[in-house]
């Protein structure tokens, strides 16, 4: 039986249709911690009668359980919904919150205002609009008021509400509010925030939050819902850039349909624009615009469309489709921005993979131009970065990728890096722009290849990794391996740890930063020496799995064996003809591998020695090659 609309289907299907019609906004809350976030949040949902009967007498529950309002109302819980938040009374977690009014639809994260959950607020911040700084009156400009400021200007973030919190606890005080404004107006300036509007409020008890404070005559300003309501929305800006979509999916559900799925990041597309896909330069035109209702004309920022193309181009996932006459950029060197978000330092050498877009991809942050001190923005030298740091970088990736500047476009010029062994998200970055030499430097083709090499060699090259802590015996069975390959008439050299630190790696120290830089220059030397067709032995302590890795893709699966040489410390020790470990346990020799540095062994080596004479190890590894297939052409 047909469905009969009636009034009150009527009526629905307006509002939603009146819904579609109004902008979105989104946005964050951010600055110190126990600035009133939560709390405000909480209050402008409750003023504007936002909120459900139901969560309203949930959030009445809990407030005599653990508001901390003295038995009244406690705003902050209506965001603060993990129960260690409650227990402690702050945000830990980004908490996200829709909402709508007649004029605009929202989307709020409240951020966590402590140093030790900034990775979260760079979260919240990373799709946002606009954002709102709370100041507490009382304090004033704080580390974290200005290092979150700092992020909002690096994420791109162009409008910006300083919300002075708290007034009704300096008296509503002007000369209090003005004093504030002033301070972040001059750092606002320094760090580039050309749009800031000051507000002064009280969450707690509702001043300039949806209706003006009578508390505070001397303010003419606008309250906190008519900013939220009127602040311009940044997709009118991203439909007049150049065409941009990172391909999500290539859909081919028959073989009479072919089509590349994505979300439009940036400008509109129409059937018969002529496209580019990045980073190959193959061009072609758009014959139809797909959407779950039918064909579209035209197709703006933000929509999920698939497009088909009037060609058979090769496209997959993680490309990039430009408009032909204004193709994005392509690039394998950087200079970016990174604010690093892990436990763990981050050192420059050590290979990630590189998340932009929708494409993945193995990259490297080489050198650490500066680190940024938040507090006075001095460009200070750094090493390493610890959790938290922001800093400038130069980024290498393994191939070139498809970008635009992060000030230009956000999607497009923004990537996480990810740690390979843990899949943790390490960092986030945005992109300047692509370094002068990745542009002029190409790489030269030769006619005598390695398949060449190794044929005048009768041998099939590769990388014999010895892995082991010091005094396990790598370089004695390394040498026997040597002598006996070079007994059998194969070309071969052995790289050993103390012989190149007396020449490529003499400026190289023992801290981890150094240990990663060396591996990474050796790894570099061995897949050169493949190339040129050699069996190439390493006897290096190696003591970080990444760096191991980072090595094995240097060359092809079957190029790379890892020997782990197994011994227990005690024996490594008793074996210390050189003393080292005697000054390691006097505290002379820092940074020591298996007393104050980490070893971390290979969880799968092609072999693994334990408990052999040098002379059995030697048998072993040389069965290997020739099981392998590696002893002959």
């Amino acid at each position: 039986m047909p469905h009969t609309a009636t009034l009150d289907d009527a009526d629905v299907i307006a509002c939603l249709r009146a819904q579609e019609q109004k902008s979105l906004l989104r946005f964050i809350t951010c600055g110190s911690v126990d600035d009133g976030k939560s709390t405000l949040i909480g209050r402008l949902l409750y003023d504007a009668r936002l909120l459900f009967d139901d969560h309203l007498a949930a959030v009445e529950a809990d407030s005599r359980k653990w508001g901390t309002q003295g038995g009244h109302l406690d705003f902050a819980l209506l965001l603060d919904g993990l129960a260690a938040e409650r227990e402690q009374g702050i945000t830990i977690d980004v908490a996200y919150r829709f909402f709508t009014t007649e004029r605009r639809k929202f989307i709020v994260a409240d951020t966590p205002g402590h140093e030790q959950y900034t990775r979260n607020m760079v979260t919240g911040a990373s799709t946002a609009d606009a954002a709102v700084l709370l100041v507490d009156a009382r304090e004033g400009l704080l580390t974290q008021t200005r290092r979150h400021s700092y992020l909002v200007s690096l994420v791109g973030i162009r409008q910006v509400a300083v919300a002075v919190n708290k007034m009704d606890l300096v008296g509503y005080d002007e000369d209090t509010f003005r004093g504030i404004a002033q301070d972040y107006r001059a750092f606002a300036e320094r760090i580039g925030l050309a749009h800031v509007t000051f507000i002064p409020l009280s969450a707690l008890r509702g001043d300039n939050i949806t209706e003006r404070s009578q508390h505070m005559p001397w303010y003419d300003g606008v309250t906190l819902m008519d900013y939220l309501e009127g602040v311009p929305v940044d997709a009118q800006r991203m439909q007049q850039l150049p065409f941009r979509m990172p391909v999500q999916w290539v859909n081919r559900p028959d073989s009479s349909f072919r089509g590349f799925a994505g979300t439009v990041a940036a400008g509109r597309i129409r059937p018969g624009d002529r496209v580019r896909v990045q980073p190959s330069g193959r061009d072609s035109t758009v014959a139809r615009i797909v959407a779950f209702g039918g064909d579209l004309p035209e197709a703006v920022a933000s929509q999920s469309v698939t497009l088909t193309l009037a060609d058979e181009v090769d496209v997959s996932r993680g490309d990039l489709m430009c408009h032909a006459e204004a193709p994005a950029p392509v690039a394998d060197q950087f200079e970016c921005s990174l604010v690093w978000m892990h436990e763990e330092p981050l050192l420059p050498g050590r290979p990630h993979l590189l998340k932009i877009g929708t494409k993945v991809l193995n990259a490297s942050v080489m050198h650490i131009k500066y680190q940024v001190n938040v507090n006075t923005l001095e460009r200070v030298a750094a090493r390493t970065l610890a959790l938290n740091a922001i800093a400038v970088c130069t980024l290498h990736l393994d191939r070139p990728v498809a970008f635009d500047p992060y000030d230009v476009n956000r999607e497009t010029g923004s990537f996480i890096l990810i740690n390979r062994l843990t899949n943790d998200t390490v960092a986030a970055g945005m992109l300047h722009f692509a370094l002068r030499r990745s542009r002029n430097l190409h790489l030269q083709h030769v006619d005598v290849d390695k398949a060449a090499r190794n044929a005048l060699c009768r041998q099939k090259a590769c990388v014999v990794w010895f892995t082991g802590l010091s005094g396990a015996g790598k370089s004695t069975i390394a040498n026997l391996v040597e002598k006996q390959l070079h007994a059998m008439g194969h070309a071969t050299y052995l790289l050993d740890g103390d012989n190149v630190r007396h020449g490529l790696n003499k400026d190289l120290g023992f801290s981890d930063a150094d240990r990663v830089e060396n591996i990474r220059r050796v790894a570099e030397v061995a897949r050169l020496m493949v190339d040129a067709g050699l069996i190439v032995l390493t006897a290096f302590i190696s003591p970080f799995e990444a760096e191991r890795a980072m090595a094995r893709t240097l060359v092809a699966d079957d190029e790379f064996l890892e020997v782990l040489v197994d011994v227990p410390l005690a024996v490594a020790e008793a074996r210390d003809v050189k003393g080292l470990y005697r000054q390691a346990r006097r505290g002379e020799l820092r940074n020591f591998t298996g007393i104050d540095s980490r070893y971390e062994a290979p969880l799968r080596p092609e072999l693994h020695l334990q408990g052999c004479t040098p002379e059995e190890a030697r048998d072993r590894v040389i069965a290997l090659l020739e099981e392998r297939g590696r002893l002959r052409a």
